[in-house]
């Protein structure tokens, strides 16, 4: 057995290989879609350890971690990120097949030069290593991002936000391009008990009253447009746990409207008609401010109550539903299109067994009202949280190629809070370039090496680059 990394790692054709490390390898990274935490960017901080880097705020690893029997201590409790990191190691090894492996691995070779596996008795050998190295080279934030050839990063932020980290990080000369995505979830989820509050939480914000929905609308228009103002941000992003489109009337929804502010208890009828005049509002909101709008679709969040409870929301409690179904966001997508304001639109489904059928929306989603084509206007997005490993990557290139041209793609973001999880975009462009080169040497492709390495590399970044209209940054 091999017991190093490989540098051919994913890439098992020898077409492939060439591709990727000739046209993908190098590329620049924007990371158009992420979770990191702007205030630690902003104030840098060194790494602590590599238990640290690997285990805070992850909750794939948390999740692998609990499956694996290891107690909650050392996984969001109050053990030492040293006790957590050989907690988390000794494990390692029986994660064959999983995508965690293979990130660990890729992070130990871009970060610290260490190709060699992690277990559990190599564990404390491998932490002081790298805590040394760690100290060395001053690893902060900023740093990994750096290192890993991010050019742009989004993160994400709800529409109270003030920005004052990324006004701070404005004003610096940081050479990554730092910005922000809208997210307006809490506006959008009007059944959460904490409805009326957080309408006065965007009334101190915004500078407004909000009596209405209109007047809602109003002020969240304001923060998109001060979102722009601020990081000259295109992008905004509403998760759809659940999504079942209904016609409405504009007084019913004022009536929902004034029943949640009221902290009262929605029926499931009003929930569906407010959800529904939500996403239609805001998506002709983001075309008249050229804004894209990405749909997360699918989630089935905190399925572990007693889990939640223990540890918290976003601790690897969530998983994927399927109720979501695609006639829903196709007639979002419909009204839109009649009303003449679809926005630029990225489709992120969850469950990927249902992968086809999202690719054919939203290749019907490319002309306008006036029969005017715009290339890839509605994008199927990047296998996304429990699809973005290799197996996930794969099948959806294998899946949708032929229903989604993948040559319009914006290629791979990250969704991630770890500011060395940048791999992830190598491991996408490893698989993608052994897709290709698997088509080439079957002979299903022959058209020049110059035109692949254009289609390459405008999936890796200048699609991507172009769709948000980020070179105008």
């Amino acid at each position: 057995m091999n017991n190093r990394f490989s540098e051919e790692l994913f890439l098992t054709n020898k077409t492939g290989s060439m591709l990727y490390h000739k046209y993908a390898e190098n590329m620049p990274i924007i990371d158009y879609h992420c979770h990191l935490q702007p205030v630690e960017i902003a104030e840098n901080k060194e790494f602590e350890d590599l238990g640290e880097m690997w285990l805070k705020g992850d909750h794939y690893k948390w999740r692998a971690m609990r499956t694996l029997g290891i107690h909650e201590s050392f996984i969001t409790g109050d053990a030492s990120y040293h006790d957590k990191f050989l907690a988390f190691a000794a494990v390692l090894p029986e994660l064959i097949g999983n995508p965690l492996y293979i990130w660990c691995a890729l992070e130990l070779k871009r970060y610290f030069d260490i190709d060699v596996p992690v277990n559990g008795e190599n564990a404390e050998d491998i932490y002081r290593q790298t805590k040394r190295i760690i100290q060395e080279k001053h690893i902060t934030r900023r740093w990994c991002l750096e290192h890993s050839n991010v050019e742009l990063l989004s993160t994400t932020e709800d529409p109270v936000d003030d920005l004052r980290y990324h006004k701070q990080l404005q004003k610096e000369n940081f050479g990554v391009k730092v910005i922000t995505a809208f997210r307006p979830d809490k506006a959008m989820f009007a059944e959460d008990g904490g409805f009326d509050a957080y309408m006065k939480q965007l009334e101190t914000v915004s500078g407004r009253s909000i009596q209405s929905f209109p007047d809602m609308l109003t002020a969240l228009e304001q923060r998109l447009q001060y979102f722009k103002q601020i990081t000259g941000t295109t992008v905004s992003d509403d998760g759809i746990p659940f999504l079942n489109w209904c016609d409405y009337t504009a007084e019913e929804i004022d009536e929902i409207f004034q029943k949640a502010r009221k902290n009262e208890r929605l029926t499931e009828n009003e929930r569906d008609k407010y959800r529904t005049a939500f996403l239609f509002e805001m998506g002709k909101m983001y075309y008249r401010n050229g804004f894209v709008m990405q749909l997360h679709i699918g989630t089935y969040l905190d399925a572990n109550t007693k889990g939640v409870e223990l540890a918290g929301k976003s601790c690897g409690f969530d998983c994927i539903d399927d109720s979501t179904v695609v006639s829903s966001v196709g007639e979002l997508l419909n009204r839109l299109t009649l009303a003449g304001q679809l926005p630029r639109t990225i489709l992120y489904p969850l469950d990927g067994t249902k992968i086809e059928a999202w690719a054919v929306l939203a290749a019907g989603f490319s002309a306008d009202a006036s029969g005017k084509a715009v290339r890839g206007k509605v994008q199927l997005g990047a296998p996304w949280w429990f699809n973005d490993q290799q197996y996930g990557i794969a099948r959806q290139f294998a899946a949708c190629a032929n229903l989604y041209p993948v040559s319009v793609s914006v290629g791979m973001l990250t969704d991630s809070r770890s500011f060395i999880s940048y791999p992830r975009h190598e491991l996408y462009r490893r698989v993608l370039c052994n897709y290709f080169g698997e088509l080439i040497e079957r002979g299903e492709y022959f058209s020049s090496e110059e035109e692949l390495g254009k289609v390459i590399q405008n999936i890796c970044y200048y699609n991507v680059r172009n769709f948000f209209e980020f070179d105008q940054l």
